[in-house]
């Protein structure tokens, strides 16, 4: 059953055989779950998730699009998250100075500088004293004129972050262990052992600890764990680059010989350019206001206000825009996009509307099959 299937069993009141039912209570257990994770101070941050559309022929992308998330894959991660923290205890209580563990260090507080300058000039106090303040603050940053704003802030809040890491729990004092993103005072990754290699290790002890298997000595070594734990750091950053390379490549695929129209919002403002988040497609790009190493014959930059100004008109973070998308393939090897404005509208600079608007190719029938990326998460 997908995600889509079980939100689907689960809205659908006509339906009460046991599945359903079971779902519904699932998904009510896992809302307490979750309230009880906010309330203790727990985030909930932003990072687009991408799936590309493949012809199940030629294997040329079809699409590109932000994945739809359900209720479902809450429902889910929530008793993911309860088994890992589960199981972190227990194999801590067996093997004190060799559990493989996940902690996520606290930022220190120079990190959310942008997040709190940004927020300040859109009217909102965002706090990071303790991630409980931040987490409140964030659920405060509303706006009911652009409701994608705060998607907005909370992705400039994950940028703030630390990176999550693998460590054998002996090498560490325990005030240590916390993981920052998810509020709780010991984690680990237990539930994807066959996409994890640190899973395994975890399934390891926890089958020691219960009796179902025999220990062996470089499981319970704790130089070997550290070292082990280090090499799974770094796989895991090489993991995540790749998957960004892939992407990035069969995005450029799709967007060949394309030119069209997109609605965007700006992210951040820079000293000659501005960064364009594009919902639609879950990109993120550069709209240049400036040859490189030169200033902007049009806008004049403010550095306190982080804003750019062309005569009556100022951009800000997080501003709606309209811009032309488009690929420069002239250096294969280095492919980019370009972005060129078209709204709003400034004589000398801005393009002029397309006539035809883009349209979506493709569609997910029989012929497609996805290509999911997961973006870096802090689990």
């Amino acid at each position: 059953m997908t995600y889509e299937e079980a939100q689907i069993t689960i809205d659908d009141k006509t339906k009460n055989d046991s599945i359903a039912i079971s779902l519904r209570n699932l998904n009510m257990l896992a809302k307490i779950l979750k309230r009880k994770r906010l309330e203790n101070g727990a985030l909930v941050l932003a990072s687009p998730e991408v799936k590309i559309h493949m012809d199940s022929e030629t294997m040329e992308p079809l699409d590109v699009e932000v994945k739809k998330l359900f209720e479902t894959n809450s429902m889910v991660e929530e008793f993911m998250l309860l088994a890992n923290i589960s199981v972190a205890e227990i194999i801590l209580e067996a093997f004190p100075d060799c559990a493989m563990l996940r902690r996520h260090p606290e930022p220190p507080v120079s990190n959310f500088d942008p997040l709190i300058k940004v927020g300040k000039n859109l009217g909102f106090d965002i706090k990071v004293d303790t991630g409980k303040h931040l987490a409140e603050s964030l659920d405060e940053a509303v706006n009911a004129n652009n409701p994608y704003i705060n998607t907005m802030l909370r992705i400039l809040a994950t940028r703030c972050m630390m990176q999550a890491v693998y460590f054998p729990s002996g090498i560490y004092e325990k005030s240590n262990f916390f993981h920052y993103g998810l509020a709780v005072p010991l984690y680990t990754h237990f539930t994807s052992p066959i996409r994890r290699y640190a899973d395994i290790i975890v399934h390891r002890l926890l089958a020691v600890t219960v009796g179902s298997d025999a220990t062996y000595p470089d499981l319970l070594d704790k130089q070997k764990s550290k070292l082990l734990c280090n090499n799974l750091n770094y796989r895991n950053r090489m993991a995540q680059y790749a998957g960004r390379a892939s992407v990035a490549f069969n995005t450029h695929l799709f967007f060949r010989n394309k030119v069209q129209d997109e609605e965007g919002y700006i992210l951040c403002i820079r000293k000659n350019a501005v960064q364009i988040l594009i919902p639609r497609y879950g990109l993120e790009c550069t709209l240049y206001l400036a040859e490189k190493g030169q200033s902007s014959a049009y806008f004049q930059y403010d550095v306190e206000e982080q804003t750019q100004k062309c005569g009556d008109i100022t951009l800000h973070a997080f501003d709606p825009v309209t811009v032309r998308l488009s690929l420069d393939s002239s250096n294969v090897q280095h492919e980019k996009f370009v972005l060129k404005l078209v709204h709003p509208y400034i004589e000398g600079f801005s393009l002029p509307p397309l006539n035809v608007p883009s349209k979506r190719k493709g569609d997910s029938k029989n012929k497609n099959k996805s290509h999911e990326k997961r973006k870096k998460q802090l689990h």
